[in-house]
């Protein structure tokens, strides 16, 4: 693993910095699995460390420490997001966006997408949803062949999340949506990369087609006739509304980004998360019996909105269980708003900080056997999740993901309708599952099932 850093003593010492050998000690082990990488060294060197990661020196502060820290008002008034996000922001030429605001201005964005981030966004549509994803699944998933999973997953929240936004999905952009997030991620967020990668066409003719794409639905929202009554407003218009009543908060050169970030938010995540989920059922072929009679029992009768996260524990379970050990946000990055002490370690104000909030999924002090998978952790009587500080899948404070709970409503939905209608086949029986950090964590693009027949 490597060896701490020796600095002098004192009553808040500069984090240890992680050393060990060029490739294996820290860049290997980030590039691989950056969540295992972190909870190996807080449990060597506590909850504040240094690591080398191609040639910069980071900043982590981890573990259920970390995820408590940002939910205090210490942790919001010691944390700042602006510089992590703003370059972002300027390479779409826009004024903000959400996740790079604190603050009151951060709050007044939040509740302007909080409704069409929600599964409120989808009540009465459970039924719509199903069925679109069924239609979905029956395009791509051709029976008999192999499916590589992240791309049809894409493919399939795209179509998704079309319907929830405008009634339309702009399938033809995913190459562009994916190739924008992989650079803007790379280079301007976590900057792994250096900036003349958005120098560079293919990134240019992407990030061009997105911003297209935005402005086509401000286009198509304005070609609407009328209005649109209150229940059946979207995201789109949410927005659309605020610039309206206050166009200083929603400026006109915002909503070209504005109106394609939900498909950058959701494009990686969600689909990276229910291509691992379908990894992890087929692992265990008895959480795929379990999972297969619960949706054969749920399809036989009408979507009942109030019970369809209830009525199928182990597929909640699996969801569950899957966010743990393949987590999104492996880490949150901030800038230290100012000094501050945490660990017993002096953080600098102008730090760039990780925040290692998934630490505690690997930890068996929180979950026992903490990388068995075991979809009955989160059952009413188990309930390890609920742990203070111990399970963080969206993030953690006052920039926790704004769509879980569209999310998980997806998720729900999506696994539900894949299992139902086909039996599917990992490429063999000791399949180990590739992954990638880039430009989020999930299954590796390369992953693949094979559809060996239709189940209804």
């Amino acid at each position: 693993m490597g060896i701490a850093e020796s600095l002098p003593g004192g009553p808040a010492p500069e984090p240890p910095l992680v050393r060990g050998l060029p490739l294996i000690g820290s860049t290997l082990g980030m590039v691989r699995d950056p969540a295992r990488f972190f909870t190996r060294c807080y449990e060597e060197y506590g909850a504040a460390f240094r690591v080398k990661v191609f040639g910069n020196q980071l900043t982590v502060i981890a573990g259920t420490e970390a995820a408590t820290f940002m939910g205090t008002r210490e942790g919001r008034d010691a944390l700042r997001s602006r510089e992590v996000w703003e370059p972002l922001a300027r390479e779409f030429g826009a004024s903000k966006m959400l996740s790079g605001e604190d603050g009151e201005l951060h709050k007044k964005l939040r509740a302007v997408m909080k409704r069409g981030f929600s599964k409120e966004a989808v009540a009465g549509r459970y039924q719509e949803l199903a069925d679109l994803t069924a239609a979905s699944l029956a395009r791509d998933w051709k029976v008999g062949g192999f499916v590589h999973a992240v791309q049809a997953m894409q493919y399939l929240v795209v179509d998704q999340l079309g319907m929830v936004l405008t009634g339309n999905s702009p399938r033809e952009y995913i190459k562009d949506i994916r190739t924008t997030i992989l650079y803007i991620l790379n280079v301007l967020v976590t900057r792994q990369r250096p900036k003349f990668f958005i120098k560079l066409p293919h990134y240019k003719r992407a990030k061009a087609r997105m911003i297209a794409l935005g402005r086509q639905m401000v286009r198509d929202h304005y070609a609407k006739p009328g209005g649109t009554a209150d229940e059946y407003k979207t995201l789109v218009d949410d927005i659309m509304d605020a610039h309206q009543r206050d166009p200083d908060l929603i400026p006109d050169g915002d909503l070209a980004m504005l109106m394609a970030g939900p498909y950058v938010a959701g494009l990686d995540t969600v689909a990276n998360t229910t291509a691992a989920i379908v990894y992890t059922v087929l692992k265990h072929p008895e959480v795929l019996k379990r999972v297969q009679a619960e949706v054969d029992a749920v399809m036989s009768r009408p979507v009942d909105e109030t019970e369809y996260m209830r009525s199928m524990p182990a597929l909640y379970g699996a969801i569950m269980e899957t966010m743990r050990l393949y987590p999104i946000a492996v880490a949150q990055i901030r800038i230290a708003n100012k000094d501050f002490v945490f660990g017993g370690c002096q953080i600098r104000e102008g730090q760039m900080i990780y925040l290692g909030t998934s630490v505690p999924h690997f930890q068996d002090r929180h979950y026992p056997h903490a990388e068995t998978f075991d979809v009955d952790r989160y059952s009413p009587e188990r309930a390890e999740h609920m742990q203070v500080g111990a399970y963080s899948p969206y993030g953690r404070g006052h920039h926790t993901c704004l769509g879980k709970s569209l999310a998980e409503v997806l998720m729900m939905i999506t696994m539900a309708q894949l299992f139902y209608l086909f039996e599917l086949e990992l490429e063999s029986p000791g399949y180990v599952l590739k992954t990638k950090a880039a430009p989020t964590p999930g299954p590796a693009m390369s992953f693949k099932v094979r559809v060996r027949r239709r189940r209804h």
